[in-house]
């Protein structure tokens, strides 16, 4: 069994240049990735990456930063986009207060809407939550049958008590960092079958590469760091967060 990359963002610029090697390297060392969607356009590259390759998924949303102009036109794209069988879930959605592009009144409304979306369609969500987490974690109880992860998972170890009967934690390369005690901690004491890897790639590089761009490959070192913290083999690492990984998306393979 290998590893999976459960969020990064292949169609971005920064692999212009080399997504074919990119892409090959990832066929040959790990089970799959899900390219994530952040808007229209990345949401509908996503889709296409995903019916060239087999062991590439997408999902198709809007991104907290980026629902400036959200209408109902917009959602019924991506929710037409959603009905492809290759779309493993709506996201990344979610609120960011730390960049406040549009007001929170706006983003909570927005969020509300692209659950909705995922209830319609059937599909677990993908979530960025920053600076918002009691926020977050207060909607997301309106919606019980919701289920996802929350991708670079921010919050401390009691708020992720009340997340993971319905949610996984996309733990990425922040847990290799100096200054990451928090993520430390909730890697600690959160079961291993509640969390899935992620690079976030090109975002987020995990040490020893952190200032260069961040690949898919490198959930590798993510994982061995969860090894390393929980004391576990690296081996059962992998074998766990990628079945993890398959039910999260509900990917049979």
């Amino acid at each position: 069994m290998k590893l999976v990359d459960t969020h990064c963002h292949l169609d971005n610029e920064k692999f212009d240049l080399d997504r074919e090697i990119i892409i090959d390297e990832i066929e040959k060392n790990l089970e799959f990735i899900v390219n994530i969607g952040y808007d229209l356009k990345s949401s509908e590259r996503s889709v296409e990456l995903a019916n060239k390759y087999s062991f590439i998924y997408a999902t198709v949303g809007i991104h907290p930063i980026d629902i400036t102009d959200y209408n109902e036109e917009l959602e019924g794209k991506i929710e037409e986009l959603a009905q492809d069988k290759k779309v493993v879930a709506i996201g990344e959605i979610g609120l960011d207060y730390h960049w406040m592009t549009t007001p929170k009144e706006f983003q909570i409304e927005c969020f509300r809407k692209q659950i909705e979306l995922a209830k319609r369609v059937d599909k677990p969500v993908v979530i960025h939550t920053r600076d918002a987490m009691e926020d977050t974690v207060n909607i997301l109880k309106e919606y019980p049958e919701i289920t996802g992860v929350l991708h670079c998972y921010p919050g401390s170890y009691d708020t992720a008590k009340l997340l993971i009967d319905r949610f996984y934690l996309g733990i990425g390369g922040v847990l290799t960092f100096k200054n990451s005690k928090k993520t430390v901690e909730v890697v600690k004491n959160i079961p291993l079958e509640r969390m899935v890897i992620e690079t976030d790639s090109p975002y987020l590089t995990p040490e020893p590469n952190r200032g260069k761009r961040n690949e898919p490959l490198y959930v590798e070192y993510v994982a061995r760091k969860i090894a390393e913290i929980k004391g576990i083999e690296y081996e059962e690492v992998v074998k766990v967060t990628t079945e993890n990984a398959k039910k999260l998306y509900k990917i049979e393979a």
